[in-house]
């Protein structure tokens, strides 16, 4: 149902139909962008880096997030036993044989494995610098097992499978590692890739073998484990704690929050995205009140001749749309543009669910930011407004 609207002023009259206001406001908002585009460019042009800054601020937090706990990340795991007191660090936690015993008899879960782990600087074949690696003791046959991309899984006391990213440091399938300190020697059989744990490439090892090291090398009696893998079909955490005394059963969540420096370092760049997105709605809210401000006559004189608020409404919250989606567009752009020049050493990570959750929350805070001018459109005079152009 359509409404006809007339409206005298002095030497004016106009006569409109309700729908075709929607057409006149569409239009009035493309012709300003136009009529002012070096305006437009300046706030557009300050969206675009705002929204730029966002997405590679994101990328470097997704990046190093995996580049710090992508062995935990992509593990198929759903628990973890570990040392009480051990404060969620699989780094501080060690566990007797006896435990993975106790845990294993215990009923309600699919699998348990164990899991050992320390940090070690060693060199690939002759040459004289080192590498440091996060070795990684586990059984081959289960399913903390990363896949194989390249070559294949270890078997003998002498054989690892690395991360892919030793590639950049020369290792290849054949390649030995080794600390010559230690008298340890170890053959490269087998790729993977994304497994790095504390900014650290992972060699895995057969949990037996990393057990003989650590007695052989570091003087320890008995064999022990960082941590308890658990895969449970009926058993949540807490019948998990209350069965197993003596451990702190942690998620793997947990488990990648407990990584030394990872909730510090994260912490740190969400709160220089959430920065981000609270500056572009400030400063959007500052332009488009400003532009408001010094639109009030256009605005009375658009209400004398019919026009509703609501629609004037719409005219600004169309303007601050199109800028935005067009400002997250280009940015996106730019980031991926940018990103394909990166080094392949720097962590960065921009998956298409992270993309969309900010390009929606920054095209979100500038419609907010601009409904701060709504209030001052819906209290405009047309009389008041009218006597101001005259």
């Amino acid at each position: 149902m359509s409404h006809s609207r007339s409206v005298h002023i002095p030497n004016v009259n106009f006569s409109y139909q309700e729908k075709e206001w929607r057409w006149l406001n569409m239009f009035l908002a493309l012709r300003e962008l136009k009529y002012a585009k070096g305006r437009y460019f300046l706030i557009g042009l300050i969206m675009v880096l705002v929204a730029w800054l966002t997405f590679m601020v994101s990328g470097l937090a997704n990046g190093l997030s995996s580049d710090n706990a992508s062995i935990l990340k992509n593990m198929d795991a759903d628990y973890f036993v570990l040392q009480t007191d051990s404060e969620h660090k699989l780094t501080r936690s060690a566990l007797g044989t006896e435990k993975l015993e106790e845990v294993r008899q215990l009923e309600g879960l699919s699998q348990s494995e164990p899991l050992g782990q320390t940090m070690l600087s060693v060199y690939r074949n002759d040459s004289k610098k080192k590498i440091d690696i996060a070795l990684f003791g586990i059984e081959p046959s289960g399913k903390v097992m990363p896949s194989i991309t390249e070559g294949k899984s270890m078997g003998a006391s002498n054989e690892v499978v690395v991360d892919s990213s030793l590639k950049e440091q020369g290792v290849q399938i054949g390649d030995t590692l080794g600390d010559q300190e230690l008298g340890i020697e170890w053959k490269v059989v087998g790729f993977t890739t994304n497994q790095k744990f504390s900014h650290t490439p992972v060699a895995f090892m057969d949990i037996q073998n990393f057990n003989k090291l650590m007695q052989a090398s570091f003087g320890k009696q008995t064999a022990s484990y960082n941590a308890i893998v658990i895969h449970s079909d009926n058993l949540n955490k807490e019948s998990l704690q209350k069965s197993v005394a003596d451990t702190e059963v942690i998620t793997k969540k947990e488990a990648v929050q407990g990584i030394p420096g990872f909730k510090e370092e994260q912490g740190s760049l969400t709160m220089m995205i959430a920065f981000l997105i609270v500056i572009a709605a400030f400063i959007q809210a500052v332009f488009f009140y400003v532009i408001t401000l010094q639109k009030i006559s256009q605005f009375g004189v658009l209400k004398a001749i019919g026009a509703k608020t609501s629609y004037l409404a719409a005219n600004l919250v169309g303007q601050v749309l199109l800028l935005a989606i067009v400002a997250v567009a280009i940015s996106i752009g730019l980031t991926f543009g940018v990103s394909a020049i990166l080094p392949v050493s720097m962590p960065f990570e921009l998956g298409v669910n992270i993309l969309s959750q900010y390009s929606g929350l920054l095209i979100l805070v500038s419609i907010i930011g601009a409904l701060l001018s709504l209030n001052r459109i819906a209290k405009v005079d047309a009389i008041e407004a009218i006597g101001r152009v005259e």
